[in-house]
Order: structure tokens, then C-alpha cells, then sequence
């Protein structure tokens, strides 16, 4: 087959799997989203017990980003939810590289049921990496990040609010910027609120990679740990660990980084974001910067508040 016919396939493949996610989010039915009393998860710790509802849409939208910890609560059958921002990343290793990922779409549709959600992102990279004699650059597509949320158990006193993410990465990005090969992976979730001012969250997530100088296959452990912070109505913030960690890598390391940021609720259903952060192993990003936007439709339109 023609390489050129063959990404051109993959192409149409991969524009058709957006149209059909999005196309599913609009098609259901607005009296979905007044499904109150149909169960936020999919198990529940007691039996009678706290088998909440779907999430409250009469309060403000929870979000995935900026932090690298996932939410822990799915968007609610009926809503879609898109998040974009814009990071910065900046190392120096053997010359200085900058990295601008643009746009950063995640599109979170809800559908079937409260605790299951529908995730598509696809993002743009552009890439300069500055050495003693030359500059070379690198812009594309990534490849399509593709997943399900499923809202396991709700939060009941010490007990988290856990959700499980099967994921993984379709080759349909741009040649400097594909795998090659889809990439599966699978992300677990668990929050607790601890009380109005105060939240607390990890995630653990492995992935199958390709370790950046080999190009050779492995699976990466991710693990970290959030606390959320709510300091007004509108204004929120966070502070974060998360380690990247290897298993049988070639040449790639283990990397550690801090975070935090801050969130602003413009309504109930539009929030911005600010974050940064630092590398503190040596191997990975000196450090980041970057910003952000979210908002929650419904199956009418942009949700009202």
C-alpha cells in the first residue's frame, strides 16, 4: 500500500471516530440530563447507602485539568464537556528545547449512563530545539488520544470517590510527532472531600510508550497526588506531585515534578485556568507554564449560570 495512502487513511478514520463521538453527545436527548435520580456510579460502597445521583448540574462544572490528576466524577449523562489550554515546557539538556502544546482539546461526553463518560483529545505540538550549531524544528498533529470514564464508587466517609480510565493513542498524528502503534494504557482514580476549603486526589495510571531515543516499547508507571484547595466562590487552587517511572526503558528515566495553579469559575459552567510547574529530577522538563479554558454543554446547548 502506499505510505501516503495509508496515513490519508488513517486520517479519515480518525476525523470520522471525532465526528461520531461528538455526533452521539448531541443526539441525546435533553430529558437525559434531568436523569437525577439515575446512579452517579457504577458500584457503591454499602448496600442503601449514599448511592448518590447524577452530578448536580445546578452546581459549578468539575474539571480534568490543569493538574495531571484526573477528576475522579464523570460529566453526567447528557453534557458534554470540552477542556483546551496552552502549555509552555522549557530543558536543557545538551541545548535548550522548547515546547509549545496548543490547543490541548478533550472532549467529555457523557452518554448511557450517569457514571460513563466518552473522552476524545487531539492535540498540536510545535517543538525548537536550539544547539551549538544549528536550530531544528519540529510541528504537527499528536496522535488521538481516545478513552472511557467509568465512575466506579461515590465518596462515603473515608472511603474515595474512585473512576477507572481505559485509554490509549491511535497513529494518525504527524510524522515527527506518531508512535506508529496504538498505545493502550489504563488510568485509576481516587478523591476524597475532605471538607469545604480542602480536597484530596491521587491517580495510577500505566501506559505502554516508546522510550524517546530507542523508539522501543515499554510500559510506564504515572502515579500522583493533588489537594485542591477552595478559597472563594469562584476561586480555586491546587498544589501537585506526579512522577513519570519507567519499566525496562532503554534510555528514558524517571521524572518528578511540582505543580500548582489556580482556577476562576467565570459562571457555573466556564471556568479558566493558570499553572506551572518544575521538573525536580534532572531528566525530564526543567520546567512548564500554561493556561486554559473549560466549558459544560448540555444536550440543548451551553448550560445556563
Amino acid at each position: 500500500m502506499n505510505p501516503h495512502s495509508a496515513y490519508l487513511r488513517r486520517r479519515f478514520l480518525c476525523w470520522s471516530t471525532v465526528i461520531a463521538v461528538l455526533a452521539i453527545g448531541g443526539a441525546i436527548d435533553r430529558r437525559a440530563v434531568a436523569q437525577t435520580n439515575a446512579p452517579g456510579t457504577l458500584f457503591q460502597w454499602s448496600y442503601g447507602a449514599n448511592f448518590e445521583g447524577g452530578p448536580d448540574l445546578d452546581a459549578p462544572l468539575v474539571t480534568d485539568r490543569p493538574d495531571f490528576t484526573e477528576a475522579s466524577s464523570t460529566v453526567g449523562v447528557g453534557v458534554t464537556q470540552l477542556e483546551m489550554g496552552y502549555t509552555y515546557t522549557y530543558r536543557d539538556h545538551s541545548g535548550a528545547n522548547r515546547g509549545h502544546s496548543i490547543g490541548e482539546p478533550l472532549f467529555r461526553v457523557g452518554a448511557l449512563a450517569n457514571w460513563f463518560e466518552m473522552r476524545l483529545g487531539w492535540n498540536y505540538m510545535h517543538e525548537r530545539q536550539d544547539l551549538a550549531s544549528s536550530t531544528s524544528r519540529l510541528s504537527g498533529l499528536d496522535d488521538l488520544y481516545l478513552g472511557a470514564k467509568i465512575g466506579l464508587t461515590p465518596q462515603e466517609g473515608f472511603l474515595p470517590e474512585m473512576a477507572l480510565i481505559p485509554q490509549m493513542t491511535v497513529p494518525v498524528g504527524d510524522v515527527d510527532h506518531t508512535a506508529g502503534e496504538v498505545l493502550p494504557g489504563v488510568n485509576w482514580i481516587y478523591g476524597w472531600d475532605i471538607n469545604e476549603f480542602l480536597g484530596t486526589a491521587g491517580s495510577t495510571q500505566i501506559n505502554r510508550v516508546l522510550d524517546g531515543t530507542t523508539s522501543a516499547a515499554y510500559y510506564e508507571i504515572a502515579q500522583s497526588w493533588t489537594f485542591g484547595y477552595t478559597l472563594t466562590d469562584r476561586l480555586g487552587a491546587y498544589t501537585e506531585w506526579f512522577a513519570l517511572m519507567p519499566s525496562g526503558a532503554d534510555t528514558d528515566r524517571t521524572q518528578h515534578y511540582l505543580n500548582g495553579g489556580f482556577t476562576y469559575l467565570m459562571s457555573d459552567n466556564v471556568q479558566l485556568d493558570v499553572r506551572a510547574g518544575k521538573g525536580l529530577s534532572g531528566t525530564g522538563d526543567d520546567y512548564f507554564l500554561g493556561t486554559g479554558a473549560s466549558l459544560r454543554f448540555g444536550a440543548g446547548g451551553l448550560l445556563r449560570r
